[in-house]
């Protein structure tokens, strides 16, 4: 498996004092590294059964919409509360200084569908803990989680124990 690390830029003190933002700018904008990286998650699922991808707004619909193209499957955006236009289930997570809500609509796929959810980063675990939420209300299978960059020192792992995770970068 590539390095891919060498493609995200930190960027310190954003979005405030003390945190090392990972900017994957810097990957997006390279079409080798952003095509292995599709590559890469595909290789790792190509023989599961998957009837959907899930991408969490908004760079997990970046890496979420291509690996779906990719596997020859359908993609389903978790957005944030307010942004889907129809019918939704929400699920509400923690931040560092209050909460969020994300929703899925309620028909996005069929009950007992097998789902994989991709995002861009594993945190603390809690937008992906809320997708697992949404997918479970729908009665959805989670084949697995995908992401690109996984921030250990977080433990977002604890937030999801249940759930295959595959990270890319691991810092």
């Amino acid at each position: 498996m590539q390095d891919f690390s060498r493609f995200i830029r930190d960027v310190p003190d954003y979005p405030k004092s003390g945190v090392s933002f990972k900017d994957i700018t810097p990957l997006l904008g390279n079409p080798t590294a952003f095509h292995r990286v599709i590559d890469e998650f595909a290789l790792r699922y190509k023989l599961e059964a998957i009837d959907v991808v899930t991408g969490t707004e908004a760079r997990g619909f970046i890496f979420g919409a291509a690996l779906a193209y990719r596997l020859g499957v359908g993609f389903v955006p978790i957005r944030k509360r307010g942004k889907l236009p129809y019918h939704t289930h929400e699920a509400t997570y923690d931040l560092e200084y209050g909460y969020d809500v994300v929703a899925i609509h309620q028909d996005a796929f069929p009950k007992h569908s097998r789902v994989l959810i991709c995002d861009d980063v594993l945190a603390t675990g809690g937008t992906l803990s809320a997708s697992v939420e949404l997918i479970e209300k729908l009665e959805g299978q989670i084949v697995g989680i995908a992401v690109l960059i996984e921030l250990l020192e977080l433990n977002g792992r604890e937030r999801i124990p249940n759930y295959d995770i595959f990270s890319l970068i691991k810092y």
